[in-house]
């Protein structure tokens, strides 16, 4: 949630925000009427109120008729006071929802546009050339299921298209990277952490997902609950209407969890293999921190991301995502994308976002500030970010890129001890 009292002393920021969104800078303006009126009504309704308790001491004095007359006057002045407490309420739900429907402004320096507006930061490492190799790379699925470790049919019997069974050298290596992922966030001080991966509706839509109009979110109606697409929901809602204890550094949890998305929008797009599922795991960074430290913050999650992929030897590139693209919650967003041989491009493996104080402010997480003689201050919003350290997808990515000839697929060096030892996967007989 935005910040009024900012909003209204910078509109043109929020404006121009809007506008590398591709969004209706209108908004603004219709925010800052919705607050004018809102200040209005309320004041009327104060005013009214007060008058209606000074009415009921001369009441009290009045005898006879005049006392009638004022028990006339009261009852009116009630009604009045009742319409102009309802107007003040509907009034600061109005303001209310329109300020649900401003984004997070967005950091000085995003790209504007939309999807395909992204600026690339920088390349890491270099495709293989598999033609000097003097072979033709195979695609994730025909050497997964030629490895024992995807079954795709039988997840398609039991539960639909976008579905799987990982099993095998599959199963070992996704454990294995979730595990390794672990182990690095623990080195960093991550608290780790099994998160819920059903929420309630306040808790998903603190977090700046739009519970009622957003196809991607699968919801169980019966209890009202939602599917988490991520363990950053659930972390989130964690300190919801809490004051929280910083200190002198941020609160960092690695949350591992099961995600659901519906790709309601992906029909026709990446049919394919485990690219893009309708269930996956996922290991994810979440940090609470103050508001000065987040973009230091944004700057340590995309490091752990880099190191990650590093160990996993995959050629990746960093792009800066355009303001059009980073949904509801994100100021900036930077996604590692990883080279996918048989597609002859790169995809998203990794996202860090920086949600700054948007995401606190929905949920009421506040930490205490401190005065300069030591004594306790006002309460104010945290800053939240979130980022990926691991995932299935990044499966799509280690199988093509470190497939051989005969089909076996190498082991990066830094997974080895989380697989037992196992250097390379062999095809099955």
């Amino acid at each position: 949630m935005i910040d009024i009292k900012d909003l209204i002393e910078n509109p043109e920021k929020y404006k121009a925000s809007q506008r590398a969104r591709q969004a209706d800078e209108s908004l603004v303006d219709q925010v800052i009427s919705a607050q004018e009126s809102r200040s209005a009504a309320i004041t009327r309704f104060e005013t009214l109120r007060a008058e209606q308790k000074a009415f009921g001491k001369k009441v009290a004095q009045a005898q006879g008729d005049e006392k009638q007359k004022l028990l006339d006057e009261v009852k009116d002045l009630a009604n009045q006071v009742k319409e102009a407490e309802a107007a003040s309420n509907e009034a600061e739900e109005q303001l209310r929802s329109l300020q649900r429907r401003i984004p997070n402004p967005i950091h000085e320096g995003v790209p504007s546009g939309g999807e395909d507006d992204f600026v690339v930061l920088r390349e890491e490492g270099s495709p293989r050339d598999f033609s000097a190799e003097g072979f033709e790379p195979k695609d994730h699925l025909e050497l997964a299921e030629s490895l024992g470790a995807v079954d795709m049919e039988r997840g398609a019997k039991v539960s639909g298209a976008r579905f799987y069974f990982l099993k095998g050298v599959g199963a070992r290596l996704e454990l294995a990277m979730m595990q390794m992922g672990m182990d690095q966030a623990l080195q960093a001080g991550f608290t780790p952490m099994i998160t819920p991966t059903l929420v309630r509706p306040e808790t998903m839509q603190g977090t700046g997902f739009d519970v009622e109009h957003d196809d991607e979110i699968y919801r169980l109606e019966r209890d009202d609950l939602y599917l988490v697409g991520t363990s950053e929901v659930a972390i989130a809602g964690y300190h919801s209407d809490e004051i929280v204890d910083l200190g002198e550094r941020a609160e960092r949890i690695a949350g591992w969890s099961t995600c659901y998305r519906r790709e309601a929008g992906s029909h026709g797009k990446d049919t394919r293999g485990i690219l893009r599922v309708h269930q996956f795991n996922k290991l994810e960074m979440f940090v609470y921190c103050s508001q000065e430290d987040s973009a230091a913050e944004h700057e340590k999650l995309l490091a752990w991301e880099e190191e990650m992929l590093r160990k996993m030897e995959l050629p990746y590139r960093v792009v800066d995502i355009a303001a059009g693209d980073l949904g509801m919650s994100a100021a900036r967003k930077f996604d590692c994308e990883g080279w996918v041989p048989s597609q002859d491009t790169y995809r998203e493996l990794t996202s860090t976002s920086d949600c700054t104080t948007f995401q606190a402010r929905r949920l009421n997480i506040r930490e205490r500030t401190v005065k300069e003689d030591g004594s306790k201050g006002p309460t104010r919003p945290v800053a939240t970010l979130n980022g990926t350290l691991a995932t299935t997808r990044w499966l799509v990515a280690i199988l093509e890129n470190h497939q051989q000839a005969d089909g076996s697929v190498r082991v990066p060096e830094a997974l080895r001890p989380y697989m037992g030892g196992l250097e390379v996967l062999e095809p099955l007989a």
